[in-house]
């Protein structure tokens, strides 16, 4: 069997930025879930915040570190497997990857030595100022990723010079290439995926321990802190999430008929499937569970206004994106976020009623249910992706002519097994020492029974509400 050297370059593409893609949203979400426990220590003095914000930066640096490990790798993919791609957009992600290195990374790399290594060397003040601008930094790199992403999905501020193989695009409008029509949209829904990634994270590790009955105070606090961050988010993903699919639907059709597996409007509603599987020879969705009229309701406000399906678009097949893969990463992104929005909103309802942390099997369920975020951020990111096909640039650049011309199948083949390699041996190392730090816990020095008098607000409250006996009750754990 010959080697296709366009679907090769694809799947190391995939490969590449999906292992990436492990990183990056757990820095986000958990360093601002840092920058909320060191505020509190700030504020209150209360030890078991700075405990807190000790313990989650550790496992933040060395997430941090594998992070930009695997990133280096994606870059140098534009140069060897997709030159002719890179030559068509490289006016235009130049200066968007360009203001992430400098605005961005330089800002989250450079406050990143101050946050782990200044605790006790600078003032409190100091060492809170940094990790804000950690967060801040690890969100500045997601807004200019986000924002070249997003230009291929809905290209605009740029017209294209030359012809052939020099043909590009050229920034006509700096701004508008930014706040192009999908980018704040899409840039809201990932920093809120990265928001829930990163509290679920700090409460299945805190779950963890109040399963072992260690180190109490401290799991029973981060647990409240990232169970109310979950919940919102969740919430909150779910309404952006809707406000994303309706710009998909006005600017990607195509993208928006294949993640429903709408194949032709009949001059009515469109259905909203639950599930199924798009049957693209006999153009229905076979095994699906419908709700009929929603996907009208959802985008237009209107259970009889029609959708356009994928052959009143194009009945040209070569225009449509793998339907089955669209269709299937689309509905388990939901999937999973509507879990997250269960099992979030019901941990909470039994904080309220001081009932949490006595269902052992829902701190199971938190343990493993970290996986979930992972899932439905993959998951959408893929059928951004695949339903994009086959554009890598929307309109303007097919995918199958951005491969470089001078790279052959074998070659590629060869670089996946060798990074693949590089790539487990990076993650085995992650997990281990993600693992060491855990089983070491944290290091509670200090007194533990002190006074949080400045408890006040939601959260706070939220807090009170985990401790029958009230707030700082003290720090429990087994040596």
């Amino acid at each position: 069997m010959e080697l296709d050297a366009v679907l090769l370059a694809r799947i190391q593409f995939g490969f590449t930025v999906g292992f990436h893609y492990i990183f990056p949203p757990l820095t986000i979400g958990l360093a601002w879930l840092m920058v909320i426990m060191e505020t509190r220590h700030y504020f209150t003095g209360v030890k078991v915040y700075e405990d807190m914000a000790r313990f989650w930066t550790k496992l933040f640096a060395v997430t941090f570190a594998v992070g930009v490990a695997t990133g280096i790798v994606m870059e140098f993919q534009f140069g060897t497997n997709w030159a002719d791609y890179s030559r068509f957009v490289g006016d235009v992600f130049g200066s968007a990857l360009a203001a992430e290195g400098i605005f961005a990374f330089f800002l989250e790399s450079g406050f990143l030595a101050v946050l782990v290594f200044g605790w006790d060397r600078v003032s409190k003040r100091v060492h809170l100022l940094s990790t804000w601008l950690v967060a801040l930094g690890s969100t500045l790199s997601a807004v200019w990723i986000v924002v070249a992403n997003s230009w291929q999905q809905t290209p605009a501020g740029f017209h294209v010079v030359g012809e052939g193989a020099a043909r590009r695009a050229e920034i006509t409008g700096f701004w508008e290439m930014v706040f192009n029509p999908s980018a704040m949209h899409r840039l809201n829904h990932t920093i809120i995926g990265a928001l829930i990634l990163g509290a679920f994270f700090v409460m299945s590790i805190s779950a963890f321990y109040i399963l072992k009955n260690r180190h109490l105070d401290f799991a029973k606090r981060s647990f409240t802190i990232a169970l109310v961050v979950a919940f919102l988010s969740s919430w909150g993903i779910l309404f952006s999430g809707h406000l994303q699919a309706k710009k998909v639907a006005e600017t990607q059709p195509v993208k928006m008929a294949a993640f429903e597996g709408h194949f032709k409007s009949d001059g009515g509603g469109a259905p909203l499937y639950l599930f199924g599987f798009p049957d693209e020879e006999s153009r229905t969705v076979r095994g699906g569970l419908a709700i009929p009229g929603m996907l009208s309701f959802l985008i237009h406000e209107s259970f009889t206004r029609p959708v356009p399906g994928l052959l009143d678009l194009s009945e040209d097949e070569n225009d449509w994106p793998p339907l089955g893969m669209t269709f299937q990463t689309y509905h388990l992104m939901v999937a999973m976020g509507m879990f997250q929005i269960g099992i979030s909103s019901l941990a909470l309802l039994l904080l309220w009623r001081k009932r949490l942390f006595e269902q052992r099997w829902l701190l199971w369920t938190f343990v493993f249910a970290v996986v979930t975020p992972y899932i439905s951020n993959h998951a959408g990111w893929m059928a951004a992706e695949i339903g994009r096909q086959p554009w890598v640039v929307q309109g303007l650049l097919r995918t199958a002519d951005g491969v470089s011309k001078n790279v052959s199948a074998g070659q590629i083949l060869g670089s996946i097994l060798m990074f693949g390699f590089v790539y487990l041996m990076l993650f085995l190392v992650w997990i281990f020492v993600l693992n060491s730090k855990i089983q070491k816990g944290p290091d509670t020095g200090g007194e533990p029974g002190e006074t949080d008098g400045m408890n006040t607000g939601f959260l706070a409250v939220a807090e009170n509400r985990a401790d029958p006996s009230g707030p700082s009750m003290g720090s429990v754990h087994e040596k």
